[in-house]
């Protein structure tokens, strides 16, 4: 048992390749046992175990001690064993039978016959890829996936079984359904199958309806009452009723601190699109959960810092401005990322962003259309208080965790905002995209940039690319530009002075496919039509089309912003300097481009 290969996928992360799923399941268990300085996440694939480090530097050290590693078997019998009800009605059931040479009651007298260890998650949250005890159910996957696989469908593809725990695209071959509820996060461990966990297929011919949720969740999302309305006040004194005051003569006994601000903020219009978002809920890429959070995090670090509030409090994320919200009590705020136009009715003030501004109760703000940019942030002081899930109140548009996507009369609470919610000055603006202009992302090759060799890393650098108008938290689509037109500057030279071509898809080398493996934010993963799809925060957790090189993390604050249609440019660099490769210094990327 051993590992065959380690490549980087993107400055902060390790691919390891290993000799068989008993060796990933050995590493597996071994990093999460015991977990290797800065390791953020260690996610388990059928041949590979992808570790994220927090830096660099943890990142060349980890590599180091995966290969120093002597691996010993996988644990066993450390899970539970689950017992799942399984109907055998699925539409595949008869291909199956034809696929491996049984009958349909072969093929349930296989499934149901052997014990199922669950070895990785992935895909979604709560889908596990289950192994059995010998291969007689080993299948392909169909030549045609469908559009939507109904939750509680059981399926076969390649060695494995699963449930789908959620109505889902699929293309695994389906001969059952069951009623039991693989993903709740309700319960303490939202999870029913876990890795490691022993999995018991039951034939029935009626659904069973297992209860295995443990309750019904409190509804999220109501606001709390707010305080009786004072006399009106200026807006110039909320803000100064903000900052501390001198200590006054010492009580014997203190009141305890009222909080500034108490209420809500209602939701009058979203605009395209309105999302509350934090710093995400890193480490669980295992039970198939994304980091997601906001996609420019440095615009919602600052939102937060100008309104008062910690770094991880929740924000409003919006695309292309236009939302309307009004205050219930008085309010501070602060609007960060897109530049947007600030109005505040009735008062007819226009307060500037990066900047904290008082909006009183029963005033509404207004952002208007970005001018620049894709999304704005908005904090508010004391922050939003809406229920976590998972340890974050991040929506994530791909697995459906966090709050529902704002509508209009939608309540945001807000925190209570003690002393220590001191808010900011005016800041400068990180806004790090000009209309316009071509944005260059840095980027760093592979793991699998064997798949396109040199000429498809000299193509992804040497041609422009546009992000194309389906794109969204999940990645962007890149096009080519123009229908063909050639790349490159006004004398239609690319950068670096090579010939100009008409831009084109990138080709791979190698035939075959690839078996699904983590994936980071940043990735570049190549789909059969040789346009690349770059993956932001609500990415999927492992991707089965090779990645091609990653952008780098200081970089994707500029993704984040890329309205449809603008232009980009990919550049090598050296994952330690983050400097064009074989750069003395002097030809790195503008400023506003840089971390």
């Amino acid at each position: 048992m051993s590992v065959t290969a380690v490549r980087f996928a993107g400055p902060r992360a390790l691919l390891v390749e290993l000799s068989g799923l008993d060796s990933v399941l050995a590493l597996h268990a071994r990093l999460t046992a015991d977990p290797l300085p800065g390791q953020l996440d260690v996610l388990a694939a059928a041949s590979t175990v992808l570790v994220q480090c927090d830096t660099r530097a943890h990142a060349v050290a980890a590599r180091t001690a995966v290969e120093r590693l002597e691996l010993e078997h996988a644990p066993a019998g450390t899970g539970k064993t689950v017992e799942i009800p399984v109907t055998y009605d699925g539409e595949d059931l008869a291909e199956v039978a034809r696929l491996t040479g049984l009958s349909p009651e072969g093929v349930v007298n296989a499934h149901t016959g052997q014990v199922w260890t669950a070895a990785f998650g992935g895909f979604a949250p709560g889908f596990a890829y289950l192994t059995g005890e010998d291969g007689s159910l080993e299948v392909p996957r169909r030549a045609t996936p469908r559009t939507a696989v109904p939750a509680g469908a059981v399926a076969l593809a390649g060695g494995y079984s699963a449930v789908y725990p959620r109505k889902s695209p699929g293309g695994w071959q389906l001969i059952g359904r069951t009623e039991s509820v693989l993903w709740d996060v309700a319960r303490p461990d939202p999870a029913l199958i876990r890795p490691q966990d022993l999995v018991r297929f039951t034939a029935v011919r009626e659904s069973l309806g297992l209860a295995v949720s443990a309750g019904s969740a409190e509804p999220a999302g109501s606001a709390g009452s707010a305080e009786p309305a004072g006399p009106a006040r200026p807006a110039d004194a909320i803000l100064a009723g903000s900052r501390p005051v001198p200590a006054g003569p010492v009580e014997e006994e203190p009141a305890p601190p009222q909080p500034h601000t108490a209420g809500s903020l209602e939701v009058v219009s979203t605009g395209l699109q309105s999302l509350v978002q934090d710093l995400g809920r890193p480490g669980m890429g295992n039970l198939g959960v994304g980091s997601s959070g906001a996609l420019d995090v440095p615009a919602a670090r600052q939102a937060n810092r100008l309104a008062g509030n910690s770094p991880g409090d929740a924000v409003v994320e919006n695309l292309f401005g236009s939302l309307a919200l009004r205050a219930c009590g008085d309010q501070v705020l602060a609007v960060t990322g897109a530049r947007v136009q600030l109005d505040i009715a009735p008062s007819g003030r226009r307060p500037a962003q990066d900047a904290p501004f008082a909006l009183l109760d029963g005033e509404t703000l207004s952002l208007g259309p970005a001018t620049a940019g894709l999304r704005a942030y908005v904090a508010v002081r004391g922050g939003i208080e809406l229920a976590a899930e998972l340890g974050s109140r991040s929506t994530d548009t791909l697995s459906g965790l966090g709050p529902a996507p704002m509508e209009a009369g939608f309540i945001l609470p807000v925190g209570h905002a003690g002393s220590g919610h001191v808010v900011g000055t005016p800041e400068p603006p990180v806004l790090r995209v000009c209309p316009g202009e071509t944005a260059l992302l840095r980027i760093t090759p592979g793991p699998r940039d064997d798949w396109f060799g040199q000429a498809g890393l000299d193509r992804l650098t040497g041609q422009d690319w546009v992000s194309g108008s389906a794109s969204d938290r999940i990645g962007v689509r890149l096009e080519l530009p123009g229908g063909g037109a050639p790349a490159g500057g006004s004398n239609g030279t690319p950068t670096g002075g090579a010939p100009a071509e008409t831009p084109a898809p990138l080709e791979r080398i190698r035939d075959g496919e690839l078996q699904s493996e983590g994936t980071v934010a940043g990735a570049l993963q190549v789909p059969p039509s040789g346009l690349p799809v770059l993956f932001l925060a609500d990415h999927p957790v492992t991707g089965g089309y090779p990645v091609i090189a990653a952008v780098v993390p200081e970089d994707l604050p500029v993704v984040a912003q890329l309205p449809p249609g603008s232009t980009v440019r990919f550049v090598l660099v050296d994952p330690d300097t983050l400097l064009p490769a074989g750069s003395a210094g002097t030809s790195n990327p503008p400023e506003r481009y840089r971390a």
